[in-house]
C-alpha cells in the first residue's frame, strides 16, 4: 500500500504535473466546516515544512513521507473528520491520492520560523497565500503567530499575520490564527502555556487585521479554560499538540469543547502518532469527543 500509494504520487509529479490542479478542480468540496456532530474534526500535518519531525523519543518519526500519508489517508477517512491542515506538499500528495472530497481543506502559510533556529519568531510566510488557497477552491489559511515581547522581529510576525487575514478575509476564507505569547530560554523558544499568557495572545491576535468576520483561532488547551476563552467572541478551535498522557488530554479536550466558542479540534501528531499505533482509534476517540 506505502510503495503503490508513492508511485502514483511520484508518476503524476514526474510525467503530469497538471494532475495535481485537475484533481483540486475535481474535488467535491464540502458544504460546511462541520460535521454531522456539530464540530470541526480536523487532521494537521504542517509539522515537517517547519523541520519539527520529531514525536515522542523518535525525532524523525514524521520525516517518512510514505508513512505519513499512509497514516494520514486512515486518519482523514475515519467517519466524523471534517478536513486537513497542511503545507502544499503533503496536501497535493493527499489530492493525488484522492482522499479529500468533501472535507475542509486548510493550508498552512508561514513555515520559516524553522524549529530550534535563532530565526525561529521571523515566521515569514514561505507556504500557501491567500490567492493559491482561494484558487485549489480550499476553506481556509493557518498562521503561526508567536508573539515575543523580547525579540525585535516580533512587529513583522504581528504584521504579516495582519495582512494574511485581511486577504483571507477579502476572499471569504477562513483565517486561521494560532497564537502564542513566546520566550527565549537558554536559547531556544518557549511558548507560555499559563492561562493569562494565553488569554493575551487571544486578545492580541483577535486584533489583527482590518477585518475579523472570518477570523478564527486555533489555540492550546490549557488551564481555566472557561476565562481563557472568555476572553474572545472568535470562533475557536482546540490544538492538541505533542500528548503524553492520552487520557488527561481527551479528558481536557471534552471539558474546553463545552464552551460555547469552542468549534471542534485541530490535532495532529498525538492522532497520527499514538502511543499505541492504532491511528483509526485515536481518531474515533477525538471524534467522539464532538
Amino acid at each position: 500500500m506505502l510503495s503503490d500509494n508513492v508511485s502514483r504520487i511520484v508518476g503524476a509529479r514526474v510525467n503530469d504535473p497538471g494532475a495535481v490542479a485537475t484533481a483540486a478542480a475535481r474535488r467535491i468540496r464540502a458544504t460546511s466546516p462541520f460535521g454531522e456532530h456539530g464540530k470541526a474534526m480536523i487532521i494537521a500535518a504542517d509539522h515537517p515544512a517547519r523541520g519539527a519531525n520529531a514525536v515522542g523519543g523518535d525525532p524523525s518519526a514524521m520525516a517518512d513521507r510514505s508513512r505519513l500519508l499512509d497514516r494520514l489517508c486512515v486518519a482523514v477517512e475515519r467517519p466524523g473528520v471534517t478536513g486537513v491542515l497542511g503545507t502544499a506538499d503533503i496536501l497535493e500528495d493527499l489530492l493525488l491520492l484522492g482522499v479529500l472530497d468533501g472535507k475542509s481543506v486548510f493550508g498552512s502559510m508561514n513555515r520559516a520560523g524553522l524549529a530550534g533556529s535563532v530565526f525561529e519568531i521571523d515566521d515569514r510566510f514561505t507556504g500557501y497565500d491567500a490567492q493559491t488557497i482561494a484558487a485549489m477552491g480550499f476553506d481556509g489559511g493557518k498562521m503561526l503567530t508567536r508573539i515575543a515581547l523580547d525579540d525585535p522581529a516580533t512587529p513583522s510576525v504581528l504584521q504579516n499575520t495582519a495582512r494574511a487575514v485581511d486577504e483571507l478575509n477579502d476572499r471569504r476564507l477562513i483565517a486561521m490564527v494560532e497564537p502564542f505569547i513566546s520566550r527565549w530560554q537558554d536559547g531556544r523558544i518557549r511558548n507560555d502555556l499559563s492561562p493569562d499568557a494565553v488569554v493575551k495572545s487571544i486578545t492580541i491576535a483577535s486584533g489583527l487585521g482590518r477585518r475579523t468576520a472570518y477570523t478564527w483561532l486555533k489555540l492550546p488547551v490549557v488551564d481555566d479554560m472557561e476565562r481563557v476563552l472568555a476572553s474572545s467572541t472568535l470562533p475557536a478551535l482546540l490544538l492538541g499538540g505533542e500528548v503524553k498522557d492520552a487520557d488527561a488530554a481527551f479528558a481536557s479536550w471534552g471539558k474546553a469543547l463545552k464552551q460555547p466558542t469552542a468549534q471542534g479540534l485541530v490535532v495532529g501528531r498525538s492522532l497520527l502518532y499514538p502511543s499505541d499505533g492504532d491511528v483509526a482509534g485515536a481518531v474515533d476517540r477525538a471524534v467522539s469527543l464532538l
